[in-house]
Formats: C-alpha cells, structure tokens, sequence
C-alpha cells in the first residue's frame, strides 16, 4: 500500500494528459471548422464573381474605366432611392428589351424588374434559410418561396438548376458574409402599369 500514492498521482497525471488533448482536438476541429467555413466563402466569392452576379445586382457609376460598383453597395440591388426610368413605349413594342443605365433594371413583355439586394441585410438576404436560397436559384421563386412569383428576367435562374449543393452552399456562405446594406428593392411594375 506504500505505492498508492504513487499510481494515484500517475493516474491524475494520464487524468489530465487525456483532458488536455481532448481541448486540443476540441480545438484543432474548431479551426478546421473555421478554416472550412473560410474556404467556402473564399469559394463562394469566387462563384459569385464568375457567375457574373455583380452585372445586375450592384448599383454602378461611370469611372474613367466605365461602369463601377457604387462604394458601399456592392450586390445590394437596385438603389431604393433611384427614381424609375421613363420607358420608350416604341422600343418595347419592336421587340426590344432594355436594361436600366447599370443594369440594376429591366424592361420587356413581362413589365419591369429590378435586381434584388443580395446583401446579408434583412432587407436582403440576411434572414434567408439555405432552402429558401436553393428554391430561388434552382426553381427561380421569389424570396425562395415555392409558391411565389416567378423570378422575372434577366435572373438567369435556369442557368442554376443544375448547380451542385456545395456550390449553392457556397454562394450562400458567401453572400451572408457580405457587409449588410439596407434597401428594399421595389416591387416590379406589370406591362400595363408601365
């Protein structure tokens, strides 16, 4: 018995060896989570930019290169405060079909659209749920609702169907990284209200 307390500091000693490396695999996975959810948005990012989603849904200015993201708007659709372009009746009705000055609007036979805020704000996306994001990309509805609107073009949805889950789930990642810009976008307007 004079060894007992011998094997009970060796088993306190094994006690705290075996806790501290289940902290360190604790956090060994959080930064590989952190790394994980990094990478995605990296990717993310990177999909978004080739997808082109800044051509419609960012509001620009003429640069001395040309068109522009408006500073603090990037992705944040058409501009609240913009009033709405006059429509060329003419135009419309020789099968044309016209985008705003940058591109954050749209007109055709189905009336006119505006490019959604695609920001983190809860004026865009921000209160989004994945589903909701896959059923707008993939289904082409409205706030991702399935029984909503269509989404109206030039929302290249279509495009979209077909789009693996990671990804959707990288674009969305993404997107709810960006900085919130408040701006409810309007409602679109129908052919006959134009």
């Amino acid at each position: 018995m004079k060894n007992y307390p011998i094997y009970a500091f060796a088993l306190l000693v094994l006690l705290f060896a075996a806790c501290q490396s289940a902290e360190e695999s604790k956090d060994t996975a959080k930064a590989e989570v952190e790394l994980s959810d990094s990478a995605l948005i990296k990717r993310g990012e990177y999909l978004v930019g080739i997808m082109g989603c800044q051509d419609c849904h960012s509001p620009k200015q003429l640069g001395p290169k040309g068109p522009e993201v408006v500073p603090g708007r990037h992705l944040s659709g058409y501009p609240a405060d913009r009033p709405v372009g006059k429509v060329t009746p003419e135009a419309l009705k020789n099968g044309w079909m016209l985008l705003g000055g940058d591109g954050t609007s749209a007109v055709g036979p189905w009336g006119m659209s505006f490019a959604a805020n695609l920001t983190s704000d809860t004026t865009g996306i921000g209160s989004w749920s994945f589903e909701q994001f896959k059923i707008a990309l993939t289904q082409g509805k409205s706030k991702g609702i399935a029984t909503a609107r269509p989404l109206l073009p030039p929302m290249p949805w279509p495009n979209y169907v077909n789009m693996a889950d990671e990804d959707l789930r990288a674009v969305f990642a993404y997107l709810k990284s960006t900085p919130p810009v408040n701006n409810i976008v309007p409602m679109p307007i129908a052919p006959d209200k134009l």
